[in-house]
C-alpha cells in the first residue's frame, strides 16, 4: 500500500445500483475514495490497472460471481483486501469465501455502520495508513475544505463555524461532491431514516449553509429542482 496516498481508495463491486450506490455514498461520507462497477470482468480490469486498497465484492454476479472473481485475483498475484457482500448466508459460503483469500463477509440486508466498521478492521489489519486510526482524510473540493480529524472547514483559507448538523451535513455533500443528491438521502445519512421533523428542515439547513459557506464567490451548493441538491462549481 502506497504511504504517500492522501485517501484510501475502495472499488466497489456489485450488479445491483441501488446497493453500489448506498455502500459508495457511506464510504464517500467516512472519507474514502470510492470506484464503482456492476460486473466481474469490470472488476478484473480494473485491479489489473489500478489495484485499490479494498475491494467490496458482491458474491453473485451476473456474468463471473465473486468467488471466481476473488480466486483469478489471488492467482494473478494480487493481494487486495476483500471483503464479500452477498445475500448467500450459508456457512458453506462464508468458508469458501475465507477459504479463497477474502478478508471478511457480510450477508444482506447489512447495517450500513457495521458494513463501515467492518472495512476499517480489513484495512487495520492490512496496515492502512490513513484509516488505521480510524480517522478518515480530509475532504477538498475547490477552496472548500473539511477536516474530520479537527471539524475544521475552511473556505478560502477561513475558518468556517457550522453546528454539528451544519456540519453533517456539509460533509456528507463534500464526501460526494459532483454527485446529486435526493432530499431522500440527505435526510436519511443527516438526520436519520425514521426522521419525521418539520418538511422544510433540509431546506432550512441549505440555506444556513449557504450563508456561511458560499458568501464568497463562486458558489458551490446548489439546488437540482424537482430532485435535491449538489456540490459543485456553477456552469
Amino acid at each position: 500500500m502506497d504511504v504517500g496516498k492522501s485517501r484510501v481508495r475502495v472499488l466497489v463491486v456489485d450488479d445491483e445500483e441501488a446497493i453500489t450506490d448506498l455502500v459508495a455514498m457511506a464510504l464517500r461520507y467516512e472519507g474514502f475514495e470510492v470506484e464503482t462497477v456492476r460486473s466481474g470482468q469490470a472488476a478484473l480490469t480494473r485491479v489489473a490497472l489500478d489495484p485499490p486498497d479494498l475491494l467490496v465484492l458482491d458474491v453473485m454476479l451476473g456474468d463471473i460471481d465473486g468467488f471466481a472473481v476473488c480466486e483469478r485475483l489471488r492467482g494473478a498475484g494480487h493481494g487486495v483486501p476483500t471483503l464479500f457482500l452477498t445475500a448467500r448466508d450459508t456457512t458453506q459460503d462464508k468458508v469458501r469465501g475465507l477459504t479463497l483469500g477474502g478478508d471478511d463477509y457480510v450477508t444482506k440486508p447489512f447495517s450500513v455502520s457495521e458494513l463501515v466498521a467492518r472495512v476499517r478492521a480489513i484495512l487495520r489489519r492490512a496496515g492502512s495508513p490513513v484509516t488505521g486510526d480510524g480517522h478518515p482524510a480530509p475532504l477538498r473540493f475547490a477552496d472548500l475544505e473539511l477536516d474530520p480529524r479537527t471539524r475544521e472547514v475552511r473556505r478560502a483559507g477561513r475558518l468556517v463555524e457550522l453546528t454539528a448538523t451544519e456540519y453533517r451535513l456539509l460533509q456528507f455533500l463534500l464526501a460526494n461532491a459532483r454527485a446529486v443528491l435526493t432530499r431522500a438521502q440527505l435526510l436519511d445519512h443527516v438526520w436519520g431514516h425514521d426522521f419525521s421533523g418539520e418538511g422544510g428542515v433540509l431546506e432550512t439547513y441549505i440555506s444556513y449553509l449557504r450563508r456561511k459557506v458560499d458568501n464568497v464567490e463562486p458558489p458551490l451548493i446548489h439546488t437540482v429542482r424537482g430532485v435535491g441538491y449538489v456540490l459543485r462549481l456553477p456552469r
